[in-house]
């Protein structure tokens, strides 16, 4: 049977984590769309990886009282593979289908990234935090109808040479991290790059570029930092569909889609 699934924050679990409650958006789900009431149980995720068996004891318009019963394992497991996609900034509905789909594929983190042929410029600080803030929501329902406990973090656009500073760094602090700039030029095959990432991969940050491309100083300045650059197949994609396909073959090479 399909669990019934709602998401609440830490936040929203009293001290003792035995009751816990709906915000607004969530107690009119459980009330106007599912027509569910007083005594019906359902489930309750916090977005960090924890998921509660919870009774409905109290049901408004705008708030619901959820009673916990006891903590359960997710729907779902969370793949081994902590998974960074990073993404040139794409028009609307196209970066709204990489968030959705990266988080039903197990990504645990999105940034998007200001390149120098990126689609769209943002306008200002409050264009990105309003851009940011609806790319968690569409974060929030795909990981609710996949049946994960995660939801991905969506971090605030940062340039392509702040990405590469971060990587340097991730370096020089001998993270577990390994770096890929997939491009359409100029790359490796992904199988080759594989051999060089070494047994038991457990982190990878993934970046792919706008429609119209890498310059060439972006794929230099890239491979000084250094970022690994990986070309995959013959045809040229999409943006919104590389950053797909990435997702899928990276999860099939050392996550859990098998």
């Amino acid at each position: 049977m399909t669990r019934r699934r709602f998401y609440a924050p830490p936040s929203a679990f009293n001290a003792n984590r035995d009751s816990v409650a709906l915000a607004t958006d969530e107690a009119r789900h459980l009330r106007e769309v599912l027509r569910l009431k007083t005594g019906d149980e359902v489930y309750v995720f916090d977005g960090t990886g924890r998921e509660f068996h919870c009774r409905i004891e109290e049901s408004r318009r705008d708030a619901a009282q959820l009673k916990v019963i006891g903590e359960v394992a997710p729907a779902h497991p969370e793949s081994p593979l902590h998974l960074t996609l990073a993404v040139a900034l794409l028009k609307g509905e196209k970066f709204d289908l990489v968030v959705q789909k990266a988080t039903e594929l197990g990504v645990a983190r999105i940034v998007p990234v200001v390149t120098r042929l990126a689609d769209i410029r943002l306008r200002d600080e409050a264009d990105a935090t309003k851009r940011v803030a609806r790319w968690q929501r569409i974060a929030l329902e795909a990981a609710k109808q996949s049946g994960r406990a995660v939801v991905p973090e969506i971090v605030d656009p940062v340039s392509f040479s702040a990405l590469l500073q971060n990587a340097r760094l991730d370096s020089a602090a001998d993270a577990p991290l390994r770096h890929l700039l997939f491009s359409e030029r100029e790359g490796e095959s992904l199988d080759s790059a594989r051999g060089r990432m070494g047994a038991n991969v457990s982190a990878l940050t993934a970046l792919v570029g706008p429609e119209g491309g890498w310059t060439n100083e972006e794929l230099a300045a890239a491979r000084a930092a250094p970022w690994t650059i990986v070309t995959i197949g013959g045809r040229t994609l999409r943006a919104e569909t590389a950053a797909i396909a990435v997702a899928v073959l990276l999860q099939h090479l050392a996550g859990d889609l098998v």
